[in-house]
């Protein structure tokens, strides 16, 4: 007995050493990141690279530091919005081939994909649609305050059929949907040209956009956050809009919208402001509201004017509002590479996210090479992508790119973690998916290529990034 007591207890030695000595070399092992990389000269476009090995230190005269344990908002996605333009083109455009494969591409995952979950859809007409419309259209001096002419079948055709598709690709797609103007003869003008919103028609507008989320959801599609306007204090001459004030809309939101919603059983959240980064007093009023701020979930954001981090200080005075970046357009006003590529990169995927932005949206998934359809507006925005209306052909514009440097790489839940801002002429952010992975874009916008180290956890990478181009380093999955 004695002698097989002895035995177990150095089998059991024996174990509690291999696993001791297992553990350590599991703490050892090399962690190795790959890296995707796009140039401004256009060299490279989201090119893998692999087989580069963490070590104890590192090379680089510039260092980027990563924290995990300081962690910051959950983000929702990347994507763009599917315009009616963009929908006309895949469904009416393009081969069914073509077609799956451009929305695996754009809205799946795995090799080939980009990982898109977020967009964007105009409630009515914008600029680019191919017809001026609303939901619920009347002759002109009538009105329909019972909505009994209201009706999605303006969306049937190409936009809902899209839609659908986008879903069936990627189920947790995020959808936000903005109207350019409410029905004609809810407004001012009793047009859907420039105009305000009536105040004896509050109560009928916010019916209306309660209609279209329940409408949208009877067909399987669900609108998780609606804005009230776009652009709200712009009125452009030859397309839809409306004008629609701070006090307007704290007065629409807190005594007409957010209780409807909360009536039907809805939880669709509502953003505010959606324009740009030049007056954050407008939401700031809004919010300052405090039957709006009830309702207000959280605050979107344009690029047209002003500068990336008003977000943050929007952000700082109300903690508890989401912070959402809605849209900015690539155009041919900035048709070069070496120039855009870094300035989308550094305003929409690493300054709004560094300001708190939990999804980024850029404006039309889709235009042709005439720079639509579109009906007024403008006249030389770019697509994510161009659709040949010929042919279905597909050409990946720069906002591609920028883009799915994080969308193919930053899930949904993941977290923005710290990482050094600013070194030297390097800007970076990172994220931390859900299954412990992590995700760092780096970009240089300078003329020469810089050398730098990457340090988490007390090991450090090096890499040599190209000037004016992004790379995204992944580890840990």
């Amino acid at each position: 007995m004695l002698k097989y007591l002895v035995s177990a207890r150095r089998a059991g030695w024996l174990a509690t050493l291999l696993l001791a000595l297992a553990g350590v070399a599991h703490a050892a092992r090399p962690v190795a990141a790959e890296a995707w990389l796009t140039t401004g000269d256009r060299s490279r476009l989201l090119a893998h690279e692999g087989g580069l090995a963490f070590g104890e230190q590192g090379k680089g005269p510039l260092t980027i530091a990563v924290d995990p344990t300081r962690r910051y908002q959950a983000m929702a996605g990347f994507g763009a919005s599917i315009t009616d333009a963009s929908a006309w083109l895949i469904q009416r455009r393009m081969s069914p081939t073509q077609r799956d494969a451009l929305m695996a591409e754009l809205f799946g995952r795995g090799d080939q994909g980009i990982g898109f979950d977020f967009t964007r859809l105009t409630i009515g007409a914008s600029d680019f649609s191919r017809e001026h419309y609303s939901l619920d259209d009347m002759p002109p001096g009538q009105a329909d305050p019972s909505l009994a002419h209201f009706s999605i079948e303006p969306n049937r055709a190409e936009l809902l059929p899209v839609v659908k598709q986008a879903l069936r690709v990627n189920p947790g797609l995020q959808i936000m949907a903005s109207p350019w103007s409410a029905p004609g003869w809810m407004k001012t003008t009793d047009s859907l040209i420039q105009g305000r919103l009536r105040p004896d028609r509050y109560a009928d507008f916010a019916r209306y956009l309660v209609r279209y989320v329940e409408a949208y959801a009877a067909e399987g599609v669900p609108v998780f956050a609606l804005t009230v306007q776009n652009e709200p204090h712009f009125e452009p001459k030859d397309y839809p809009g409306m004008r629609l004030e701070s006090p307007a809309r704290a007065e629409f939101i807190g005594r007409h919208l957010g209780p409807l919603l909360a009536e039907r059983g809805l939880r669709t959240q509502i953003v505010d402001w959606d324009h740009n980064w030049s007056e954050p007093s407008a939401p700031m009023a809004v919010l300052a509201d405090p039957a709006a701020n009830r309702y207000v979930a959280g605050v979107g954001w344009h690029c047209y004017e002003g500068h990336v981090q008003v977000q943050a200080a929007v952000h700082d005075a109300f903690p508890d509002k989401d912070t959402w970046f809605t849209e900015c357009s690539g155009g041919e006003w900035k048709p070069n590479w070496p120039e855009t590529l870094p300035w989308m990169v550094r305003h929409l995927v690493i300054g709004a996210t560094r300001g708190w932005a939990r999804g980024v949206l850029m404006w039309n998934l889709a235009l042709d090479e005439n720079h639509g359809p579109h009906k007024g507006g403008c006249n030389d925005c770019r697509g994510i992508v161009t659709i040949d209306a010929r042919t279905g052909a597909v050409t990946r514009n720069l906002e591609y790119y920028a883009l799915a440097h994080a969308s193919k790489f930053v899930r949904p839940g993941a977290r923005r973690i710290d990482s050094t801002a600013a070194t030297g002429p390097l800007e970076s952010v990172a994220f931390q998916n859900t299954d412990g992975s992590i995700a760092l874009l780096v970009l240089n916008g300078a003329e020469s290529a810089q050398r730098f180290s990457v340090r988490w956890e007390g090991r450090t990478v090096d890499y040599q990034l190209p000037p004016q181009s992004v790379v995204t380093l992944v580890w840990g999955r």
